[in-house]
């Protein structure tokens, strides 16, 4: 950053300058860790003479076991859009109101999860339910390993409970299937170039709540990849310059990703693998009644308390998931 010329390109620039403050920030956890772990021992030393600092030092020791593990946590991001930012979109299953206010639910507790990591967040689609909820969203989640945690949750999320619906107060089971894309650049798309003349771009008027300008306009898009049949839209922005952007970003993270998919089809074809390469079936069960549970179906994983998973304390799942990835890539090898 201090060679002459840095600037020059404003673009590259800040995409450096981006890179040095995420390995600053790691740094200084490091040596944070480091001093607390120092702290620990001084305590210890000092509880042999005095027991009230054994006390203190068992509770500051629990404190450096948890950074420990956030950081070990760090190692596991070895995929290489993991450090990405990621487009998160949710989708409400068969049975309407029901299935879209469960949309609507899991939307917030993604909204929660990414404030309380200090994650930006940019909603780039949002398609209301009729009555209540949420038919379609899609959310642009901006920070540091964003893609390399959320993509831990994409699948079927699966919620039990007494609907608030029913005036006859049975239970319902509702569905929502969440997908989750890196954000791509051009410099790590893998060749993804758009080809204009495969691509139909439809505009129409925002629906939702709008402004003085949004609703008034045709500022919504929509493209639709022809090759693929892929339908990619954005409306929650004010002019359809900026809608047609998020667009273009949304669109390419699907073609790579169904790059992806089909070169893991074919690795899994040559292994005889009979893995479903998609979103798969349910991943996780979010129980309300008749008792109180937060299951991931593949690791096992269970919180007894459903509400502070609803409020965004999801990290115990996607801590696992990752743990589980890892496992299987040493076993690969």
């Amino acid at each position: 950053m201090s060679a002459p010329g840095f600037w020059d390109d404003p673009q590259e620039a800040q995409k450096v300058a981006q890179r040095v403050t995420v390995l600053k920030n790691k740094l200084q956890d490091y040596i944070k860790l480091q001093k607390n772990l120092e702290d620990v021992e001084v305590l210890y030393e000092l509880g042999q003479a005095e027991e009230e600092y054994l006390v203190e030092a068992e509770q500051a020791l629990k404190q450096v076991v948890k950074d420990l593990e956030e950081m070990e946590l760090q190692l596991l991001f070895q995929d290489k859009y993991d450090h990405n930012n990621a487009i998160l979109s949710l989708h409400a299953g068969a049975g309407g109101t029901e299935s879209q206010d469960w949309t609507m639910m899991l939307m917030r507790m993604y909204t929660r999860w990414a404030e309380q990591k200090g994650f930006g967040l940019e909603t780039l689609d949002f398609l209301a339910g009729e009555e209540a909820g949420v038919k379609s969203a899609t959310l642009l989640i901006k920070g540091d390993n964003a893609y390399g945690m959320l993509k831990a949750e994409k699948g079927v999320h699966r919620l039990v409970r007494i609907s608030p619906f029913d005036a006859s107060g049975r239970r319902h089971t509702s569905f929502s299937a969440v997908d989750v894309l890196p954000e791509v650049s051009d410099d790590d798309s893998e060749g993804i170039v758009l080809n204009w003349d495969e691509i139909k771009v439809d505009t129409y008027r925002s629906s939702g709540a709008g402004g003085q300008h949004v609703n008034k306009t045709d500022s919504a898009v929509r493209m639709t990849h022809r090759p693929t049949g892929i339908v990619v839209q954005c409306q929650n922005e004010r002019s359809q310059i900026a809608n047609r952007l998020s667009c273009e970003k949304i669109l390419k993270a699907k073609l790579l990703e169904l790059k992806r998919q089909e070169q893991e089809k074919e690795l899994a074809d040559l292994r005889g693998d009979q893995q479903e390469i998609g979103w798969g079936s349910q991943i996780r069960s979010y129980v309300f009644h008749p008792y109180s549970m937060v299951k991931d179906h593949r690791t096992d994983v269970e919180i007894g308390n459903v509400n502070s998973v609803m409020d965004g304390e999801i990290d115990p799942f996607i801590d696992a998931y990752l743990r589980m990835l890892a496992a299987q890539r040493q076993c690969e090898k």
